[in-house]
């Protein structure tokens, strides 16, 4: 078994978008070959109204599939093509915005103000960028979730895990999205296969992720003033974004809290990544003529 170790860890930063929503981005609009298929990861929770109220109004999509997963609070939808809908908590919306399509996301609190939820967006191959839109909804109740012996769970968005099988399919990236818990102080092997590039998310409680030549649970050995040997873990809390080097499995021990995070993977494009905004393609050439589109009311097709 190869372990796949830390390429790289950070902490999500404060962000405003749409309409003035107060959010925190792991990543985008930047060098995507540590994160390809994936592009961006805004993480949207929040307890003000005030800050998510104003929603993310209408605006385009092109060439990638953007994927909305809701904790609490709802989100209303509508579309260019007359689509409507509500995602619930636990619910996920999977959008392959294709050729084109605008739309707007406004997000409502439950009944104690709360806006919990993330949104990621995947990249498309430049031969399907042209396809038509298409959505797929999902129900908080049509996820499955796989509980161990040892409490450990894992909800299974896209993909295959742990013998069971998530509800989206036919994407392009051939992604595998997780939701997973882990009991305190448990240790996990979580399988991915080589060919996927992965990434976690942690957003409850803190989680050590291992490299190969570490004992697990253990990032660091060092000596103190008395010159005795002390073991630390550099854990990551809500908010961490772990980038993973290649291997075939993952190593995760939880904190004394448990831990809770997304691990998402895919099979990386490899093409070129012009966008602007919400409009990804291969060249710029291909951006202008999408804003040239968009400014003559030629982008819905």
């Amino acid at each position: 078994m190869s372990i796949r170790h830390i390429e790289h860890q950070s902490t999500a930063r404060p962000t405003l978008e749409g309409a003035g929503v107060h959010l925190h981005r792991a990543f985008g609009f930047g060098d995507t070959a540590q994160t390809d298929p994936f592009l961006l990861f805004d993480d949207f929770r929040n307890d003000d109204p005030a800050a998510y109220a104003k929603g993310f109004p209408w605006h385009p999509h092109r060439g990638i599939e953007t994927i909305t997963y809701v904790l609490a609070g709802t989100v209303e939808h509508g579309d260019s093509l007359g689509n409507r809908g509500e995602l619930g908590p636990g619910s996920v919306q999977w959008m392959t915005a294709g050729r084109g399509i605008l739309h707007q996301e406004m997000p409502k609190g439950d009944s104690a103000g709360r806006m919990h939820g993330f949104q990621l967006w995947a990249n498309l191959p430049s031969s399907e960028k042209m396809t038509a839109p298409r959505y797929q909804d999902i129900t908080g109740d049509d996820i499955p979730t796989v509980v161990e012996d040892d409490g450990s769970a894992a909800r299974v968005i896209c993909g295959e895990f742990w013998g069971a099988r998530g509800p989206v399919d036919g994407v392009a990236a051939e992604p595998m999205y997780l939701d997973i818990s882990l009991p305190p102080g448990v240790k996990k092997v979580l399988p991915v296969p080589t060919w996927r590039q992965a990434f976690a998310y942690v957003f409850a409680g803190d989680v050590s992720f291992r490299d190969a030549s570490q004992p697990l649970g253990v990032l660091h050995e060092t000596v103190n003033a008395d010159g005795k040997e002390v073991i630390s873990r550099e854990a990551a809390g809500n908010r961490s974004l772990v980038l993973f080097s290649s291997g075939d499995a993952i190593h995760a021990q939880a904190g004394p809290e448990g831990a809770r995070f997304l691990l998402c993977s895919g099979r990386p494009i490899e093409e070129p990544v012009a966008w602007h905004g919400p409009i990804v393609m291969n060249t710029q050439d291909e951006i202008r003529t999408a804003l040239q589109e968009l400014q003559n009311g030629q982008f819905i097709r």
